[in-house]
């Protein structure tokens, strides 16, 4: 039954029965591990396994789509030479283009939260996957097809329920479809601290902020003044010859302004995030810049940075762009799922 829960209720429930739901099928990491534990994701279809670290060498196996991969160690190679990151993994070596890298983490209990009613929280997604559910009176609990969730994501909650398991789920309220909520483990996503997303660098004067997008070099780099705050490479809209939506697939050169942004997108079928244009719920850290839906975002569904990917978005590492949505203006507040205004200004070219 769809019931939600107190505050009683949902400690109680934590406390007791949530500590098996982070990544239950691995261990904690070694002690010894340099750094924290390391997975990777397939991002894609499928990807090559390499006897070496080079583009060029022999082939020796496949990973498919969503296989969750072991990192052993990084290499810094010397092809190809846009992308020079590979991982040594079991059976060989893959370039880093088409895994998501996901950082392991571990936790035996869901934060105590008290859902206010109207009130959302955004959250982010800790495990590589998740399959999200719907629920009604009629057919009760299933499983949502159209797709999944995956590390990184970000997420507004609305309410926290009992769910198929007797345990503690997050409602999710989708941003693109008006009324669709659907329902994933507690214990999969983390509530964002306010300090971690407030805005950053709000003492410098709007007309010292500016962002400036490399076509050729694939490389953002933002501006306080003459000083530069930022630095990273990114991928930029692929030319296709065709539109969407009446708007080319490459990234629009000329002078644009920040006038949108939203801690989570969702992108949608056709939408300019990918170049595949599947559908992308939960896209994080989104400011949209040009009419058309051209927008800085985070990024979940490929790792090939340095080369166009996208249907005209500028693609980035969710670290960066999140760091960018912070200092981008207009300046958001934490509850607000979108804010608009005249923002930031953005050099294409």
């Amino acid at each position: 039954m769809n019931t939600s829960l107190s505050r009683r209720e949902f400690l109680k429930l934590s406390s007791a029965a949530l500590g098996g739901l982070i990544l239950p099928a691995f261990s904690p990491p070694d002690p010894e591990w340099p750094g924290p534990s390391m997975l990777l994701r397939v991002a894609t279809e499928s990807v090559s396994v390499f006897d070496e670290p080079d583009i060029e060498a022999e082939t020796v196996g496949y990973r498919f789509q969503d296989t969750l991969l072991n990192v052993y160690y990084e290499v810094d190679a010397d092809t190809p030479v846009y992308n020079t990151k590979w991982y040594r993994v079991w059976g060989g070596f893959v370039h880093s283009a088409f895994v998501q890298p996901i950082q392991v983490r571990f936790s035996n209990k869901v934060p105590e939260l008290e859902i206010e009613e109207g009130q959302l929280y955004l959250a982010e997604l800790t495990v590589p996957i998740s399959q999200p559910y719907l629920f009604d009176k009629w057919q009760g609990w299933r499983p949502y097809d159209a797709f999944k969730l995956y590390y990184g994501t970000t997420h507004w909650i609305a309410d926290i329920i009992e769910g198929p398991d007797l345990q503690a789920w997050y409602k999710i309220e989708d941003e693109l479809y008006a009324g669709f909520n659907y329902y994933v483990p507690a214990g999969e996503l983390r509530i964002i601290p306010e300090d971690e997303w407030s805005p950053l660098s709000t003492d410098v004067p709007f007309e010292e902020k500016r962002v400036e997008v490399s076509l050729d070099d694939q490389v953002v780099t933002a501006f306080e003044g003459k000083e530069v705050v930022l630095q990273t490479s990114v991928s930029t809209g692929i030319y296709t010859g065709r539109s969407t939506n009446g708007f080319p697939t490459t990234t629009p050169k000329g002078h644009h302004n920040i006038y949108s942004k939203m801690p989570s997108k969702h992108m949608g079928t056709g939408g300019r995030a990918s170049s595949d244009g599947r559908p992308l719920p939960g896209v994080p850290w989104t400011a949209f810049f040009a009419p058309g839906g051209y927008a800085f975002h985070g990024t979940y569904w490929h790792n090939n940075f340095g080369i166009p990917m996208s249907r005209g978005c500028v693609n980035m590492r969710n670290k960066d762009a999140k760091w960018l949505f912070r200092w981008l203006e207009p300046i958001s507040e934490v509850t607000d799922v979108e804010r608009t205004g005249y923002g930031t200004q953005v050099y294409v070219y």
